[in-house]
């Protein structure tokens, strides 16, 4: 998949900051954006358990996604459109004060909860699956509308760059995030976790407010269907684009166990919270491992083989988190000493399978963002970021549904095991499958030629 670089170039083996450097406005943007990532991935925890200490249900943690993933479906296609549309500026702060209202609002539920639980009595679920899905739509707007923005504040030979840059600072909120909903969680309380997420969200906020106007370029046009539809048009016309969002459903959809670690820290491995935090946590180090190792990515040109490779590596990680979470529930076992009752074996055999799932899927969505950058024009990539951005966010929450409903029906074990095998089975058939448009397959994409 590489070849060695012309007049004998030295390769990079660590990420390039340049894009930091050349361009102001995209380092407070990327700092910003990491800082506030940590608060929103620590509400992400923190309303998985708060609904779990509620329900004691991992089928209704894993409805916070099914409830909100068409509303994100349609926000992420009318995000992405508006953001061709207007101004990229405006749009990002409205979307960001209503993600900053739905945070202050879990704030309150949850200490309205908490007052609730000192009477005996808790308070109703549904009032958090609606903010938590008012969350999601302004997220789903924000993240759109940020990427395609990029274009407009770096200058073209750093885009590459900056997306495995944007894996880093993805891998650190994932990685501090959960470990600090899951400390915070245990110490302080729900009400406080959601607290601190919107403190740092301040951060972000501040990144979006400094950037420059950015209208739209060219003549002025009008939101709307047509316009939406001239996006979806093109996707239509773009088998590798749109094989790549497929895949990435895949994965997320049979190979996500995001919504079972509740049930794993309250079963199997002990340790409550500590242990969500440590699992959600370990997905996010392998994460950071492959960006900050990213400068070999710049060799490789076979994109379409590096993808299918990355998610059926990520398949196996998913069965062997299955197979670990079968055996160790299987033994008879008391929680051994240390930490809070965990049962270190079983965290540990967890952990480095997560280690490995984050690690294949960032690999894949480096080569998988660099093919969205370079094989689509300017004019349509903030329709097609929006419709990315519901793929990337739309498929773990469709995970967390197959996983949540499979796992009450089943086992805590079925979900990641079967999960993977399909994963591995699927990725080898859709990827060979020839387009009738190029006379080829995802597997022969190269990105020294990209075609959509």
């Amino acid at each position: 998949m590489t070849e060695p670089d012309a007049g004998g170039m030295r390769r990079r083996t660590l990420v390039d900051l340049a894009p930091l450097k050349s361009s102001p406005a995209f380092a407070r943007l990327w700092f910003g954006g990491a800082i506030a990532g940590i608060g929103a991935q620590m509400s992400i925890v923190a309303v998985g358990l708060q609904i779990y200490d509620i329900t004691e249900s991992s089928f209704a943690v894993g409805l916070v996604g099914g409830i909100a993933l068409v509303p994100m479906i349609i926000a992420g296609l009318w995000g992405g459109m508006l953001a061709d549309v207007f101004d990229r500026r405006r749009l990002l702060i409205a979307s960001s004060i209503v993600a900053w209202s739905s945070t202050l609002a879990l704030v309150a539920l949850a200490t309205w909860d908490a007052a609730l639980a000192d009477d005996g009595s808790r308070a109703p679920v549904w009032p958090f699956y609606v903010v938590t899905t008012v969350n999601a739509v302004a997220a789903t707007i924000s993240g759109a509308t940020r990427t395609a923005l990029v274009g407009r504040i770096l200058p073209a030979d750093m885009i590459s760059r900056a997306a495995a840059l944007n894996g880093i600072a993805f891998g650190t909120t994932l990685t501090l995030g959960p470990a600090l909903a899951g400390v915070l969680a245990a110490t302080v309380g729900l009400a406080w976790t959601f607290a601190v997420d919107a403190v740092l969200f301040t951060f972000g906020f501040l990144g979006v407010w400094m950037l420059p106007a950015l209208p739209r370029l060219g003549e002025r046009v009008e939101a709307g269907w047509p316009v939406l539809r001239e996006g979806l048009g093109f996707l239509r016309r773009a088998p590798n684009i749109r094989m790549s969002f497929v895949v990435d459903i895949v994965a997320m959809t049979f190979g996500r166990p995001i919504v079972l670690l509740p049930a794993l820290g309250a079963t199997i491995v002990g340790g409550g919270s500590l242990t969500v935090g440590a699992l959600t946590a370990s997905a996010a180090a392998g994460t950071i491992l492959v960006s900050l190792f990213s400068g070999p990515v710049a060799h490789v040109h076979r994109h379409g083989v590096a993808v299918a490779r990355a998610i059926t590596a990520f398949g196996v990680f998913a069965a062997l988190f299955g197979v670990a979470v079968a055996v160790m529930g299987a033994i008879d076992h008391e929680a051994g000493p240390g930490w809070d009752g965990i049962y270190w074996p079983a965290l540990i055999l967890c952990g480095l399978a997560m280690v490995g799932m984050g690690a294949s899927d960032e690999v894949s969505a480096i080569f998988r963002q660099t093919m969205l950058i370079k094989a689509v024009p300017d004019e349509m990539r903030g329709r097609l970021q929006g419709i990315f951005v519901v793929v990337v966010t739309g498929g773990p929450r469709i995970g967390d549904m197959y996983a949540g409903t499979f796992a009450v029906t089943t086992a805590l074990w079925c979900p990641p095991l079967l999960g993977g095998i399909a994963i591995i089975g699927l990725i080898a058939a859709l990827t060979r499958l020839r387009s009738p448009r190029i006379g080829a397959s995802f597997r022969d994409y190269d990105d020294r030629h990209p075609v959509p």
